[in-house]
């Protein structure tokens, strides 16, 4: 059986490190799936879930990022986030909230900095927002 090896890592922290059959994750031009002997690739991702098939019990992994940078070798693939979370820690009630406050700041935005910050802030919750809806029957 094929595999490549998965690693996500964060700031603070190596969320997941294994072996798999499929990493499928938000790119920065939609959305991707990476098989073993992938050719190589670097490319930004987007907020959103990145769902691992694991290749030891074919379960399957998710762990939401907050954008980052995703490189693929044809053995390995290393998913560098801003933010990781592992999908059974996903908060729906504080997502909900990180939403409002997006909003909120939006609308209380002066400049364009302002703006564009609570676009991001507001980008993310929703994305985490979807990965805890995605996940939700299989929880």
């Amino acid at each position: 059986m094929s595999t490549i090896h998965v690693d996500v890592v964060s700031a603070e922290e190596s969320i997941f490190s294994g072996e798999a059959k499929l990493v499928a994750l938000p790119g920065e031009s939609g959305e991707l799936g990476i098989l073993p002997r992938h050719a190589p690739l670097i490319t930004r991702i987007k907020p959103g879930a990145v769902r691992i098939q694991r290749a030891d019990n074919g379960e399957e992994e998710f762990v939401f990022v907050a954008g980052g940078i995703l490189e693929v070798q044809p053995d390995r693939v290393t998913v560098l986030a801003d933010t990781a979370i592992r999908g059974k820690d996903l908060d729906e009630a504080k997502a909900n909230d990180a939403k409002r406050l997006a909003q909120e700041a939006l609308q209380n935005a002066k400049g364009e900095l302002d703006i564009a910050r609570a676009q991001s802030e507001l980008a993310v919750a929703a994305a985490q927002l979807a990965a805890i809806a995605r996940l939700r029957p299989k929880r």
